[in-house]
């Protein structure tokens, strides 16, 4: 049987808090951490549509995950970092 492994490596303000979002999406074969200002998810499967899919997911929710990251950010400072 076929192993389809990977890793996405991405970089954020506040890692810890996009990290925690989106650990509890995480489907089996998911890992997410925070190392550093990176997010850090490896992921592994055995149908390669399966792992795409998952993906796909995974990035729609890491792309809110950021953006409710930035906008608690901008209410607490009053100005957006980008």
């Amino acid at each position: 049987m076929m192993q389809v492994t990977g890793k996405i490596s991405t970089l954020h303000a506040d890692a810890p808090a996009v990290a925690s979002s989106l650990a509890p999406d995480n489907l089996t074969g998911m890992t997410t951490i925070a190392c550093g200002d990176r997010v850090v998810t490896e992921l592994s499967g055995t149908q390669v549509r399966s792992v795409i899919a998952s993906v796909d997911d995974y990035l729609m929710n890491l792309a809110i995950a950021d953006e409710a990251t930035t906008l608690t950010r901008t209410k607490k400072t009053g100005s957006r970092t980008e």
